[in-house]
């Protein structure tokens, strides 16, 4: 438990001496210290959004559309920093990077407990990312764990249901551990929620809305990583851009995508 009895301060409260020791560089290279900073600042942008979609699950579920779309506005206003951030890990070249790289060792991106758990809010279901974190351990746990609750796109079918939108109970009451694949059932209760135009429809935008931003953000860590590394493997033996490009294009919400043409 946190000692409370010394006076707090803007120190103490923010954990500074914990947040800025936990930069430890493994070489000289002057570079590595921004590669640390980034990386670091993405795993707790990664937390917040967790915390946040987290609390939007419950908003949509309990049919509170104000707080639903704050909410989804502040999702969408981290994920534009997140994308910017970029910006930033790109002023390093591709020498600066090589100078320090081999001090990763088997350490990867891959590995980012983290993401894995947002993709897993997102709607992905796949065993396989379970196989960069060993057995029993606390990551891999909370992995299995957000693959085997309800992902936001459930939350928000619950929604539309709470809003008077009637949803087929194979949908509603499916396992949610399987991946969800595409339904036109669903696609005929999204196409009257969007003519109606009402609340709910705006709900569903910023759902697009997210979708197309996460995909944003992979397109540029594909090409971040190409102007890095070119088509050389990814550290820990990961294949790099390789991998990276098949994550291109493919949405969380691609329901909400189908029927665009038909609108």
């Amino acid at each position: 438990m946190p000692d409370h009895s010394a006076a707090l301060t803007y120190s103490s409260y923010l954990a500074l001496d914990e947040i800025l020791g936990a930069q430890r560089p493994r070489s000289d290279e002057h570079d590595e210290m921004l590669f640390i900073v980034i990386h670091q600042v993405y795993e707790l942008w990664f937390k917040q959004m967790i915390h946040e979609l987290g609390f939007l699950q419950r908003r949509l579920e309990q049919g509170d559309t104000a707080h639903a779309l704050a909410t989804l506005k502040r999702v969408l206003t981290i994920l534009k920093t997140v994308v910017a951030q970029i910006d930033v890990l790109e002023t390093m070249t591709p020498r600066q990077f090589t100078s320090f790289r081999r001090r990763l060792q088997a350490a990867s991106g891959f590995q980012s407990a983290q993401f894995r758990e947002l993709e897993a809010v997102l709607g992905r279901r796949d065993e396989r990312v379970l196989d960069h974190h060993p057995p029993d351990s606390p990551a891999r746990e909370r992995i299995r764990a957000a693959m085997a609750r309800p992902a936001l796109f459930d939350s928000l079918l619950r929604y539309l249901v709470t809003q008077g939108y009637e949803m087929p109970r194979e949908v509603t009451e499916r396992d949610v551990r399987a991946a969800r694949e595409p339904s036109a059932a669903v696609q005929e209760v999204l196409l009257r929620v969007s003519r109606d135009d009402g609340d709910a429809a705006q709900v569903c935008e910023r759902f697009v809305d997210l979708d197309e931003g996460v995909q944003e953000w992979r397109y540029r860590h594909v090409k971040m990583v190409e102007r890095t590394i070119g088509a050389r493997p990814g550290t820990g033996g990961s294949a790099g851009a390789q991998y990276l490009r098949t994550t291109l294009f493919t949405p969380a919400f691609p329901d909400l995508w189908a029927i665009r043409s038909e609108l």
